[in-house]
């Protein structure tokens, strides 16, 4: 995890470091502590100069500062990214190192793309071509990783990048993860003006994007003196295959199960896995989540003489944490998790809840408990009474937080031995809007719906990692010292698991809701990942999507819709079906058939401060800080 961002001024002389305004500098200190320094690139006779800012995270190989700058040919890198798979890097090297060395060993821009293409992990970069006055940036074709960028015609920065800003009066946006760009600089130089060169990312076969429809995608946000230019002879290779959209042949057991209403909800996933068919998938679905979360959670380096704090005594220092709710997701992921994680190193869960009203004034509490997002009935083996009467503070008793603890029961159940450490998250009202103001609000930025503020701010105080942490019975302050973070964003994206899913299967067929799920991966970048990944940055944490693994992600891809998901069946089971299924190959009980509940809602973030929202609001809170 880096924070990186690059200056662009067409100038007779270099930009200053002043150009970068104090808090976006320390924005991007925050994400990367281990490292920080700044380069000025000049070059004789020409009006132009760079200046790039890195800012290093240590996590893999030796520590490598940024940016990186190679004395043979005045190339510079910027890298905000880790390889998981496509490229050899040993345990003992370090990732960056190794692309930019391949990077400078590229001879023209096929090399550069096809370098890119085979990449396996989150990634956003900023590279300075030397020999062709070229520069080169863009993010992974998810938009794992964040990166911004703004243009400015009154100054002589004619373009800034970076991966974090800070709410002001000059327009960031988000980098679209439609492919890389390249600026010629020399040519921005001769004529005062910025043309961008896109290569996009297309799939091998079918089902390639329009140039028209990207071109659109792109432009809309770019001031006039900026045009751009989609390069239809070099593109980079899609990661993943395409998403299969067959419709035919549906199993007649896809039709049929709607009418089983009095089956117990464990029976139904075991009806399910009594198929021969259908367990095979499930197993090839863990086989692959597994090897994901396995290059995950490995990928970084341990030192195994390290103990933590007095809290816990002589254990091994905890290395990744687990944003947690108790949900079929993060319960996936915490079981697989188990099997890599050496088993004397504790995980962390990290379970966040926000203060609900006191008894006394719960009137509309109770208007809304009888609404939508209440706690649905409890599963066979999720004792809700045995989980609130525990160590839990009332006032932060939340959905989340009971499934939360039920959850660590039955991870307790699957490996005793695991020193599961269930951190609880407290927030109150105050503790909200005071770091709102000092940070979220610029992590969120450029998004400002009232959904990015909820997630935002429930992600960033879920990823800090500080609150409670139950020890044999007893509740002491606790703070995370896990720089792993891992989050289940992309399971309802791919397997059908939101409300609007449902609501789209039933107007539309399973041809609508391919493209529903087509659209929702396509838009995963701008809607999700950008924000998650500046906000879990903010605390020197890395996100790592284990659901968004390329392997995982084609292999979701290549089956039809009904092998994922089953929306003839109730809620609490169709949803995410194949997800639910190896989740109860697992071992998991209650968690499998828990239905699902909104981040914000579950947290109840949401309800906390303006109950009348909608969630595609403009989010008056944010709007008013920008303008203080």
């Amino acid at each position: 995890m880096c924070g990186i961002c690059c200056l662009v001024s067409l100038s007779q002389h270099p930009p200053n470091i002043s150009l970068l305004k104090e808090d976006i500098l320390y924005n991007l200190r925050r994400r990367g502590p281990s490292s920080s320094q700044e380069l000025v690139k000049t070059v004789p006779h020409l009006p132009y100069h760079c200046l790039f800012s890195g800012h290093v995270l240590h996590l893999r190989g030796q520590m490598t500062p940024q940016p990186m700058e190679d004395p043979t040919s005045d190339n510079v890198l910027l890298w905000n990214g880790e390889v998981f798979d496509g490229i050899p890097v040993e345990a003992e090297e370090n990732d960056t190192d190794i692309i930019f060395h391949h990077l400078c060993s590229c001879s023209n821009d096929s090399d550069i793309l096809s370098l890119l293409s085979s990449i396996r992990g989150p990634w956003s970069f900023i590279f300075y071509q030397a020999c062709k006055h070229c520069l080169w940036f863009g993010r992974d074709f998810f938009g794992r990783r964040s990166l911004l960028w703004q243009f400015n015609e009154e100054l002589d920065n004619i373009l800034a990048l970076t991966s974090v800003s800070a709410i002001s009066d000059h327009q960031w946006r988000e980098v679209p993860a439609s492919g890389i760009f390249k600026v010629d600089l020399q040519d921005c130089a001769a004529t005062k003006a910025v043309t961008l060169s896109l290569y996009q990312w297309r799939y091998p076969s079918r089902e390639n994007p329009s140039e028209e429809g990207v071109s659109e995608k792109v432009s809309t946000h770019l001031p006039t003196c900026v045009s751009l230019v989609i390069n239809e002879s070099n593109s980079l290779t899609a990661p993943v295959v395409p998403l299969n959209k067959e419709v035919c042949n549906i199993p007649e057991e896809f039709q049929l199960l709607h009418f089983i209403k009095n089956v117990d909800d464990m029976e139904v996933l075991q009806m399910f896995l009594a198929e021969q068919h259908k367990k095979k998938l499930v197993h090839q679905f863990i086989d692959v989540m597994s090897g994901a979360i396995k290059r995950r959670v490995l990928c970084l380096v341990r030192d195994a003489d390290q103990l933590q704090g007095d809290v816990l005594g002589d254990v091994r220092k905890t290395e990744i944490a687990i944003l947690f709710s108790g949900g079929v997701d993060s319960m996936l992921i915490a079981a697989l998790a188990d099997r890599h994680v050496p088993v004397e190193e504790p995980i962390d869960l990290l379970n966040v809840a926000f203060m609900v009203p006191e008894q006394g004034s719960q009137n509309s509490s109770t208007k809304h408990r009888k609404g939508k997002n209440q706690l649905p009935p409890s599963p066979e083996g999720l004792n809700v009474n045995n989980i609130m009467a525990g160590n839990s503070v009332p006032s932060f008793n939340v959905p989340d937080r009971i499934t939360g603890r039920a959850g660590l029961e039955e991870l307790k159940n699957i490996n005793p031995s695991r020193l599961w450490n269930f951190v609880e998250i407290n927030v109150t009202l105050e503790d909200l809007k005071a770091m709102r103001q000092q940070h979220i609000c610029h992590l969120v930025y450029p998004l400002d719906t009232v959904l990015d503020d909820s997630i935002g701010c429930a992600v960033w105080f879920a990823s800090r990692g500080k609150g409670l942490l139950t020890n044999q019975g007893d509740k002491r302050p606790y703070q995370s010292p896990a720089k792993i973070v891992l989050t289940g964003i992309g399971a309802d994206e791919q397997l059908a698991g939101y409300s609007r899913h449902r609501v789209c299967f039933e107007k539309h067929g399973l041809e609508g809701l391919n493209e529903e799920l087509g659209m929702e991966l396509g838009r995963i970048s701008s809607r999700n990942l950008g924000r998650d990944d500046r906000v879990i940055g903010d605390h020197g944490k890395e996100a790592r999507f284990p659901f968004l693994d390329e392997d995982v992600v084609s292999f979701l891809n290549s089956l039809p819709v009904w092998e994922k998901a089953n929306l003839a069946v109730r809620r609490g089971i169709g949803e995410k079906l194949l997800l639910r299924l190896a989740a109860a190959e697992l071992g998991l009980t209650a968690s499998s058939v828990l239905p699902k509940r909104a981040m914000q809602f579950g947290s109840r973030i949401a309800k906390m401060e303006n109950r009348n929202e909608k969630a595609s609001d403009k989010c008056t809170r944010l709007q008013t800080l920008s303008i203080e």
